[in-house]
């Protein structure tokens, strides 16, 4: 079994004893972001409903803030199991519409400033 890289501490803008949310180092849209189940789980469906239930609500505080961040209409969300351990992909949708996002090459980044704009956002939503 692959690990998911460990994410910088500045990229970081949640965490609580389940799950992490950050930017990720290699995206492949500005703001693109992963939200981590922190427990080694295979599959999403290996999660109790009350971990799922506790995952989704964040997926979508991040979906929220990004949105508003980044003043988007479209956030899409990848659920990719790959490397069997249990997170979703928010990439934010620009100017350009279906899957056309995806061709895009990520590309390395170092500057993760836009995270302490997300984590005041995120902070300030109600859980």
């Amino acid at each position: 079994m692959e690990d998911l890289p460990t994410p910088p501490k500045e990229a970081i803008y949640y965490e609580d004893d389940k799950v992490y949310v950050c930017l990720v180092s290699f995206p492949i849209t500005k703001g693109h972001s992963v939200v981590v189940w922190k427990e080694r789980k295979e599959d999403i469906q290996m999660l109790e409903r009350e971990d799922y239930d506790h995952l989704m609500k964040v997926v979508e505080l991040t979906r929220k803030t990004l949105r508003e961040l980044y003043n988007l209409e479209k956030v899409y969300l990848l659920y990719l199991d790959e490397i069997k351990h249990v997170h979703w992909h928010l990439v934010p949708r620009y100017d350009e519409e279906g899957f056309n996002i995806l061709n895009h090459t990520p590309k390395e980044i170092n500057d993760f400033s836009d995270a302490e704009k997300l984590k005041n956002l995120f902070y300030s939503e109600k859980f």
